[in-house]
């Protein structure tokens, strides 16, 4: 295999050009220096040794990304639109910037930390991991991390967290419902934890502004792995007599339950209302539309990216807890029962836009 002291001879420059070039690092490098390696590099079809520069750099410029499943959730995370979306983006920024990805999914957190032990990464982003288990990662990984859609105490240092206004977004969402007469109103969720939690948060206050209190009845749970699954959706079928509207905590659970519904002869909305939370792509293409909540997945993760970076570089982070917006899109699931009228929102966490049809 050709090194990179045989491309130098062979052309007459230095080691330290050569080496420039392969690894980017142009701007002193004269074009035709640059185009006489580059040709040279594919003649021989060179692959650098980015083990060997990690040890003498002390850096592998791989960025790690890891999410903790949960046994009874998804057989596979990553088939979900919402991570599918956002590991795109993850990707496509590390690369840009010049890193590598390694990505690991587990539901066991003992497995994920040894293996993240066993990875000489320069940095660490962790999606759906709660506090106590970011608490055994933190003891025993010491390089940066930054987590994304995780709440975790403030005392604990050296990471930020890249999230959503989940509680406004579910807050917006339930005065919506409210205001177009829907009081009987089913909150689904497929777990009690993390974002989900936050948005039962937000879904109460809205609740408490009408005068309502929520009702644990009425706070639905979904159990969302294949062997459940099927069993599960039957039970919410026979519930949702007792409600006008399932207020989902993901698209994809809206557009899977508007489906199973719609094969069992229920229309929507005037039979039964449906709302989401993301707006993935299946948001928009189900009919009817689903209304829903905006967040922006693939701006969350390249923000999480060039954070993790600037920690890696030991750049100053200005906020340790990003909260990205929100915004409430009325498209066609949702039917108006009466004409309540709106509440005040004055001082409320308010704002919302419209995206294609207003529900009716």
């Amino acid at each position: 295999m050709i090194t990179i002291k045989d491309m130098a001879d062979m052309l007459g420059i230095s080691t330290t050009t050569v080496s420039n070039v392969i690894h980017g690092k142009t701007s002193e490098v004269s074009q035709k220096t640059v185009e006489k390696v580059e040709k040279l590099l594919k003649e021989y079809d060179y692959v650098p040794n980015n083990s060997a520069r990690s040890l003498t750099q002390k850096c592998s410029k791989i960025i790690g990304v890891s999410l903790k499943g949960r046994k009874d959730q998804y057989d596979n995370i990553i088939a979900d639109p919402f991570f599918s979306v956002l590991l795109g983006a993850i990707e496509s920024e590390i690369r840009s910037r010049g890193y590598f990805m390694m990505i690991y999914t587990s539901d066991d957190i003992s497995e994920l930390i040894r293996n993240i032990l066993t990875w000489n990464v320069d940095g660490l982003i962790l999606l759906g991991i709660l506090h106590d288990d970011f608490v055994k990662i933190k003891s025993r990984y010491k390089n940066p991390i930054v987590l994304i859609d995780s709440y975790a105490p403030r005392d604990i240092m050296n990471y930020v967290n890249v999230g959503l206004d989940d509680e406004k977004g579910a807050y917006e969402m339930t005065l919506h419902l409210l205001d177009r007469g829907h009081r009987r109103i089913a909150f689904l969720a497929d777990n009690m934890e993390g974002v989900d939690y936050i948005r039962y948060i937000g879904h109460q206050k809205a609740l408490a502004k009408y005068g309502l209190k929520a009702d644990s009845k009425d706070l639905l749970i979904i159990r969302p792995g294949t062997a459940e699954r099927e069993a599960s959706m039957e039970e919410l079928f026979y519930l949702s007599r007792n409600y006008t509207v399932f207020m989902c905590c993901s698209d994809y659970w809206a557009a899977l339950l508007m489906s199973y519904f719609s094969d069992r002869g229920v229309r929507i909305p005037e039979d039964l209302s449906f709302t989401g939370f993301d707006d993935v792509l299946l948001s928009r293409i189900i009919r009817p539309a689903l209304t829903t909540v905006r967040q922006d997945p693939a701006k969350r993760g390249r923000l999480a990216v060039n954070t993790l970076i600037k920690m890696i570089q030991e750049e100053e982070i200005p906020e340790w807890d990003v909260k990205l917006p929100i915004e409430l899109v009325v498209r066609d699931s949702v039917k108006t029962i009466s004409a309540y009228g709106s509440y005040s929102q004055e001082n409320d966490m308010s704002g919302s836009c419209n995206d294609g049809n207003a529900d009716e």
